[in-house]
C-alpha cells in the first residue's frame, strides 16, 4: 500500500481539509471514497482501508471540518464555518475531483458512516451521476429531535449566539441517543452507546483526534440538524439517481437507526423510488458495526462483495 497526503481549501473558505489517498499494490479495480462520522476521523478506518486495498481498491478519505487533522491544522474544533451543511458535501466533491483527475475511468463508490452516511445521501442527490454504488453504515431514518430543534437553534443564532458552544444544545439534538434504556445496561462513557466492545471504546477514548477538543457551536449544530431533516422520505430518495445501487448496513441496537426501524425506512424509501437496495442488519450490535473486533471482517467482506458484484456485472 502507498498513500498520498492531500490538502485543499474547504467550501467554507477558511479551513484546509486534510485528505489521504491509499492505493493498492496491484492494478486498481475501483475507487471507494470513505466519509467518516461525527466525533471521529478517517484514520479510525485503517483496518477497513487496508482490507479494501488488499481487495484491489483505491481508498480516498478526508477529515471533515471541525474533525481530526483538519480541525488540528486549521485550529477550528467547534466551528464548521458559515456556509451551511453543504460545506461537508462540497468538500467531499472536491476530494472526488482530485481522485478522479489522477485515477480516471474507474468505478466509483462512496461509503458513509453515521453523519458520513447523511453527507453521502445528500451528496448523491446533487453529484450522484457517475457514482456506481453507495454503502450506508449506521444511517438514520427520521431523527426524532431534528425538526423541533431547528427553530430553537435559529433563534439563538439570530440573537447573536451562533458561535457559542452550549452543551445543552448538543444534548437537545442528540442526547436521546446515549440516554437509551434499550441496552442491558445504561452507557457509562461517551461512546458506549455507539459500540459495545470495550477495547474499541478504550481506543476511542485515548485518540485525541476522535475525542473532540470542543463540542460544535450552535451554528454548526443548526446546520447538522438541517442536514438530518433534508434527507428523509420519498422526497429525498426521488432525487437519488436510480443508477446508484445501495447497500444499507447497521446494528439492530443502534439508536441512530432507531434499532433498525430507521434503517429499513431508508431502504423502503429507496425501493419505492425504483432503486436497487440491499439491507443487512447485524443482530446484537450497536452503532459502530465496522469497529467491533468480532465482526469487522464480516462487515468489510460484505462491502467488498457488494462492490465486486457491481463491477463484475
Amino acid at each position: 500500500m502507498a498513500f498520498q497526503e492531500k490538502s485543499f481549501e474547504s467550501f467554507n473558505k477558511r479551513d484546509m481539509v486534510q485528505a489521504w489517498i491509499y492505493t493498492p499494490f496491484r492494478k486498481p479495480r475501483g475507487i471507494i471514497q470513505l466519509v467518516h462520522g461525527y466525533h471521529e476521523h478517517s484514520r479510525r478506518y485503517m483496518h477497513m482501508i487496508l482490507k479494501l486495498n488488499d481487495a484491489g481498491f483505491i481508498v480516498a478519505a478526508d477529515d471533515h471540518v471541525g474533525h481530526g487533522k483538519t480541525a488540528y491544522v486549521s485550529d477550528n474544533w467547534s466551528d464548521w464555518g458559515d456556509k451551511g451543511y453543504m460545506t461537508m458535501v462540497e468538500d467531499e466533491h472536491s476530494l472526488r475531483k482530485i481522485v478522479q483527475e489522477e485515477y480516471p475511468d474507474l468505478p466509483y463508490f462512496m461509503f458513509g458512516h453515521s453523519m458520513g452516511s447523511m453527507i453521502a445521501r445528500c451528496y448523491a442527490t446533487i453529484y450522484g451521476e457517475g457514482i456506481d454504488g453507495l454503502i450506508l453504515c449506521g444511517t438514520s431514518g427520521v431523527i426524532p429531535t431534528a425538526s423541533s430543534v431547528i427553530p430553537v437553534f435559529k433563534n439563538l443564532i439570530d440573537e447573536g449566539r451562533g458561535e457559542e458552544v452550549d452543551p445543552s444544545c448538543l444534548e437537545m439534538l442528540m442526547g436521546w441517543m446515549w440516554k437509551t434504556e434499550r441496552y442491558e445496561e445504561n452507557p457509562v462513557t461517551s461512546n458506549t452507546w455507539a459500540c459495545g466492545d470495550p477495547d474499541v471504546n478504550a481506543d476511542h477514548a485515548r485518540d485525541i483526534y476522535s475525542d473532540l477538543l470542543m463540542q460544535p457551536n450552535i451554528r454548526s449544530l443548526y446546520y447538522f440538524a438541517n442536514l438530518m431533516n433534508d434527507i428523509v422520505g420519498v422526497k429525498w430518495a426521488e432525487k437519488v439517481p436510480t443508477s446508484i445501487k445501495v447497500y444499507n448496513i447497521a446494528g439492530d441496537k443502534d439508536p441512530v437507526g432507531l434499532y433498525g426501524e430507521g434503517v429499513y425506512a431508508v431502504s423502503n424509501w429507496l425501493a419505492e423510488t425504483g432503486h436497487m437496495v440491499k439491507t443487512k442488519v447485524y443482530s446484537g450490535y450497536r452503532h459502530e458495526i465496522q469497529y467491533y473486533l468480532d465482526i469487522r471482517d464480516e462487515v468489510e467482506d460484505g462491502v467488498i462483495d457488494f462492490v465486486n458484484c457491481i463491477i463484475e456485472k
